[in-house]
């Protein structure tokens, strides 16, 4: 039997908490991994955006969290983007609570894997609610926001909306007083970035970047460390060629 999406809810009881309560249904289904495949081909991921658009707060937060389980499907992030999933959970990362932004990031991190989401990411403005995440003074959802970043910064427009974003003095910030995995994140952004232009090598060497790329050599994660050296190398050869 298909699965019910909140958007076909008969016209007599097209009411928010309907709505609510057809998402939190499609949300406590989503508790059984067997059901997750046929909920996205049953067609209920359109309902479950057109709630994420229009609906109640808790509604809003309900449907971030449904779109984030059936994310980790990842055959199925183009289906859940192509159904408007993308603009809507950037919404709720400038206008959510907590938990409707840990949803959504969550749900952006899965959806932003795939290729294609990559753009629509970038076009429907995540990056500068990213950025915004990752200088809140709480900083409870860096971690997933530097790891998004780091996501988007391997495609063109990635890379130039992170520049656009001024994102250079907070990533090296995050390379010195950040986590490990934050530190390796914000130097795969970097190393990103200064591939795509010299400028911002330049930049991030006045920022005291070769300081930071030498102590991530020492305590850095394997992945870091690597990045970290290319870093450097970039650095060597930008003076050598001065």
């Amino acid at each position: 039997m298909p699965f019910p999406s909140p958007d076909r809810l008969p016209q007599s009881t097209r009411f928010t908490d309907t709505k609510k309560n057809a998402v939190t249904a499609l949300l406590n289904l989503l508790i059984f991994e067997d059901n997750k495949g046929s909920i996205v081909t049953s067609g209920a991921v359109t309902g479950i955006v057109h709630v994420l658009k229009e609906g109640s707060m808790v509604a809003w937060e309900n449907s971030a969290a449904a779109l984030f389980s059936l994310s980790v499907i990842h055959e199925k992030d183009f289906i859940i983007a192509s159904a408007g999933a993308v603009s809507p959970l950037v919404l709720l990362l400038s206008e959510g609570t907590e938990r409707g932004k840990r949803m959504a990031t969550n749900a952006m991190f899965n959806l932003c894997i795939y290729e294609g989401n990559k753009k629509r990411a970038v076009r429907a403005g995540v990056v500068p609610m990213l950025m915004e995440l990752l200088v809140e003074p709480e900083g409870v959802l860096k971690d997933k926001a530097i790891a998004i970043l780091a996501i988007l910064s391997i495609h063109l427009e990635g890379r130039l909306a992170i520049g656009i974003a001024a994102a250079l003095p907070i990533l090296v910030e995050i390379i010195e007083t950040g986590s490990p995995r934050n530190k390796e994140n914000a130097v795969v952004v970097l190393v990103e970035l200064c591939l795509e232009d010299q400028n911002y090598l330049v930049e991030a060497q006045e920022l005291g970047a070769m300081e930071k790329m030498m102590n991530l050599l020492e305590h850095g994660t394997d992945r870091g460390k690597v990045k970290a050296i290319e870093v450097l190398e970039k650095i060597k050869e930008l003076e050598y060629f001065r």
